[in-house]
């Protein structure tokens, strides 16, 4: 372990940074296995959103999970303010890459957010040494 802090000296100490750093990186290797998954196999595209569903669900639980153990205590708040914050940050990229309006539907797509990380960031703080 102490190698692997030498070489590489760059940590993320806050519990929230920690967990949406995780939690996009997960959301890239989601969607790159989700890429090479529908280049390979043919899927329709209209499958497309179930599983784009899941991956963000999956990214935002792993973030939570981060920032749980990072915190060692108030795992649902740490959790919770991951999985918002990932869900902002999904909106606003949307809003401004993709031109489209907010619906109620966007803002209602936080609570969700908000209570897998809350899950995830309470895992996190069990799973702490």
């Amino acid at each position: 372990m102490e190698y692997k802090r030498r070489m590489l000296p760059f940590r993320i100490s806050h519990p929230t940074v920690s967990g949406l750093w995780y939690g996009f990186l997960w959301m890239m290797i989601g969607a790159l296995i989700l890429s090479l998954f529908l280049h390979i196999s043919q899927m329709p595209e209209e499958n497309l959103a179930v599983y784009t569903y899941l991956i963000h669900a999956l990214s935002i639980g792993f973030g939570g999970i981060a920032a749980g153990k990072r915190s060692s205590r108030k795992g649902w708040y740490q959790g919770g303010l991951v999985g918002f914050l990932y869900c902002v940050i999904v909106l606003l990229i949307s809003f401004l890459a993709l031109d489209s309006q907010f619906t109620l539907n966007d803002f209602v797509m936080l609570i969700p957010a908000s209570l897998i990380g809350m899950v995830g960031g309470v895992m996190g703080v069990n799973l702490h040494k």
